[in-house]
């Protein structure tokens, strides 16, 4: 049956050829096929100007345009729309001209001239001087005076994008909360701290402020012989001034204790940025400040949060504070010279 098909087929090759030969080829070559379906004819394609487009220089520009979301930014979506659109930052150049430079004016973290005290004194006590306005700098004020170029970027692009979505009047209204939520937490703290008084009630029930308070319970076990409760320092060799949140025992280590509250997870210590040098500082400061008896070569940046998720506790031993005493020293001198 085959063989007879087949014969049949080359009887009616000239045939057969008209109506399978493919239209789009300029030389017709002799070929035999079969096919069920039937041919259709249509009118000429038209030119489609984009075929002649560079396809690969705009490739980046179709990608941002087709990959766009219409969800809120963050600082991540920022950083690889600036990396898209102008490049990533060169970071290397800048990160090991900081690491070579060193200060100019070098103290030492802990005051080797200091006589320390081993009098028995009330420690259920803890010193409480308060902050006197003088014209020395604040350690607050250094670092936001010295933040680096890309710092300065970010938190300036971040105010213009709250202030869009929450209007200038709304972006006001919501740092004042944040400051409100966190004077109100250091409060409650500091009636847990001190053996007078006791944290109320209504403190704990407040819900500005207990999502935070019961995310640090499990740090508060590992607290204890607290030294100083939101107390004045000041470096009285280096000329600056600052509020010391804590000074208390960290599992056996004496620390300078700094309370945040955060809406964002905060695992690592990198995730605090400027903190570990504000700690380095009041560590500085308390060991040259006459007031004090005692030093301390130890910091804890405990990280809380509003929904009562475990707070983040990171510890600085004294290898980690001496770093950042060292890039404190330099933003010090940063700001001297401005």
């Amino acid at each position: 049956v085959r063989m007879k098909f087949l014969q049949l087929l080359s009887w009616k090759s000239e045939k057969l050829e008209m109506l399978f030969q493919i239209p789009f080829y300029q030389k017709q070559f002799p070929h035999m096929c079969l096919a069920t379906s039937t041919c259709l004819y249509s009118k000429k394609k038209k030119n489609n100007s984009y075929e002649h487009v560079d396809q690969e220089k705009y490739k980046n520009l179709v990608y941002s345009v087709t990959s766009y979301k219409t969800s809120a930014q963050t600082p991540e979506t920022i950083l690889e729309e600036d990396n898209l659109l102008y490049g990533p930052p060169d970071k290397h150049s800048l990160q090991v001209k900081a690491e070579t430079k060193l200060p100019k004016n070098w103290v030492p973290l802990v005051n080797p001239n200091k006589r320390i005290s081993h009098l028995s004194g009330d420690s259920n006590l803890p010193m409480k001087i308060a902050l006197q306005r003088t014209k020395m700098p604040s350690v607050t004020r250094i670092l936001q005076q010295t933040l680096s170029p890309l710092q300065a970027f970010y938190l300036e692009r971040w105010k213009q994008k709250m202030t869009l979505e929450l209007g200038k009047d709304g972006f006001a209204e919501y740092t004042k909360n944040l400051f409100l939520q966190g004077e109100l937490f250091h409060a409650a703290l500091e009636s847990i701290f001190l053996p007078e008084e006791k944290t109320t009630k209504e403190q704990r029930e407040n819900d500005v402020i207990s999502g935070y308070l019961s995310s640090v319970e499990h740090v508060l076990e590992d607290i204890g012989e607290v030294k100083a409760l939101e107390s004045a320092v000041q470096h009285e060799t280096l000329q600056y001034l600052g509020l010391v949140d804590c000074v208390a025992k960290y599992r056996g280590q004496l620390c300078v204790i700094d309370w945040k509250t955060s809406e964002k997870p905060k695992p690592f210590l990198k995730n605090t940025f400027d903190n570990p040098l504000q700690v380095a500082a009041y560590i500085g400061a308390i060991n040259h400040d006459a007031n004090y008896d005692f030093q301390v070569r130890c910091g804890l940046i405990v990280v809380a949060y509003k929904d009562g998720s475990p707070a983040h506790p990171h510890f600085m031993g004294p290898d980690l504070c001496s770093q950042y005493w060292k890039k404190w020293l330099l933003r010090l001198e940063e700001y001297m010279t401005k």
